[in-house]
């Protein structure tokens, strides 16, 4: 298979829809990635419309395989745990709204491994555009409210960081990093024009990171794009590939890094930078901080096998969890935190085997791989789970997975010769 060819993505499983159900498909698919970043208001757009999809898909025609039913148990064990936990404070502000979109947000990870199970080529190159445009977009508000430049400004801006669309600069940076891998992706294998193409789109999203001044986006992008980069290359059919790969990787380090510098140089920048990339914050260490209430919080857990319930771990402690496994087993009790951990173990082990497999859409795929193991290292210092990507990216780990067990042997290896 030549990396070159893979994001025409030409092999699609039989499809027995027509062409304007398809048509219809693809659009909504496209719509819920293209609005997927702008959640300054909740229900954000992205909810009503992936609602509208999953009608659509369901009223057109979608198959529930069995690659998909270990994710479906886990899923319902998740949210059995945060539901029982809820009962006991269902009464306290917020508690049944955040349990309500928690489950909600995860049950969108089935839509995407259902969707994408199926004319898996174009589903996922289409959704990707809108992922794209949506980074595109976002980064491009971050960077001008940054300047100052937009009306109301300050509306995208907190704490002196670009939160663009989003409601915090810590969400709005990891948002980018898939978007940032599929671009520097493309600048690899495509052809010159498809090279400035990409290298400006990366370059937009790259400054829109680094403009979120978020330390777990940064480390995550750079985290993901080398791991992405490690299994291109040994996985690449041919030596002219892996090196290419290794020629583009360079070079795509050198602009970034050059771009940094850049943006280093402008009045005020430079020091919020310093701020921001030291490894250790104040709030990060005592007794009290952030991975002291990791070691306390585990023992509190110990003492509460139904979990103290959902936005409870503030009462008992000067902040939240900054910890997602951690949250899972203080909001979902034993059940909920021990599904959410087989969630996330199993979907590490059976994406890392399906990175060897020969796809169509393999190198894309080791992207999206890539970038969930980012969001895996992330959710250990972040709560994530009101992620909207989050769930859209291990949604599309599973599709693809399962995608990849029907794909004919002939299909697959009929790319190599592109």
């Amino acid at each position: 298979m030549a990396y070159a060819s893979t994001y025409a993505l030409p092999y699609a499983a039989p499809h027995a829809a027509s062409p304007f159900i398809r048509r219809l498909q693809l659009g909504a698919l496209w719509l819920v990635a293209a609005i997927s970043g702008f959640v300054l208001i909740e229900p954000a757009p992205y909810e009503f419309m992936i609602i509208l999809a999953a009608l659509l898909f369901v009223a057109t025609g979608v198959k529930l395989r069995a690659g998909h039913v270990p994710l479906v148990l886990m899923l319902i064990f998740y949210n059995v745990g945060f539901a029982t936990s809820l009962v006991p404070v269902i009464d306290e502000p917020d508690t049944a709204k955040w349990t309500a979109v928690s489950c909600f947000l995860s049950l969108t990870t089935l839509f995407f491994a259902l969707a994408l199970a199926e004319d898996t080529g174009r589903r996922t190159q289409i959704y990707l555009r809108g992922y794209l445009l949506a980074a595109v977009v976002t980064s491009l508000i971050g960077v001008a409210a940054y300047f100052r430049v937009l009306p109301s400004s300050e509306s995208f801006i907190r704490a002196m960081r670009a939160a663009s669309t989003f409601k915090d600069p810590n969400v709005f940076g990891p948002f980018l990093v898939l978007p940032g891998l599929i671009a520097m992706q493309r600048m690899m294998f495509g052809r010159p024009r498809s090279v400035i193409f990409n290298g400006v789109i990366l370059l937009i999203i790259a400054a829109g990171l680094f403009f979120s001044f978020s330390r777990g986006a940064w480390g995550h992008f750079a985290a993901s794009a080398a791991m992405m980069l490690f299994f291109l290359y040994v996985t690449a059919p041919s030596g002219n590939q892996r090196l290419r790969i290794v020629v583009f990787a360079v070079a795509g380090v050198a602009a970034i890094a050059l771009l940094i510098l850049a943006l280093l140089s402008i009045s005020g920048v430079g020091q919020l930078f310093k701020e921001r990339a030291s490894l250790v914050q104040n709030y990060d260490a005592g007794h009290l901080g952030r991975f002291g209430r990791h070691i306390l919080g585990a023992l509190l857990a110990l003492d509460h096998p139904m979990g103290i319930g959902p936005l409870q771990f503030s009462k008992y402690f000067p902040e939240d969890p900054h910890n997602s496994f951690l949250d899972s087993f203080m909001a979902g009790g034993w059940l909920g935190g021990v599904a959410f951990m087989a969630l996330v173990a199993v979907t590490v082990v059976i994406g890392l085997r399906h990175v060897f497999v020969r796809t169509p859409w393999q190198p894309t795929y080791i992207a999206v791989y890539a970038a969930f193991l980012g969001e895996v290292g992330e959710s250990y210092i972040i709560d994530v789970q009101h992620w909207r990507h989050y769930y859209l990216i291990m949604g599309m780990v599973w599709g693809l997975v399962v995608a990849g067990r029907a794909v004919p042997r002939q299909a697959a290896l009929g790319n190599q010769g592109h």
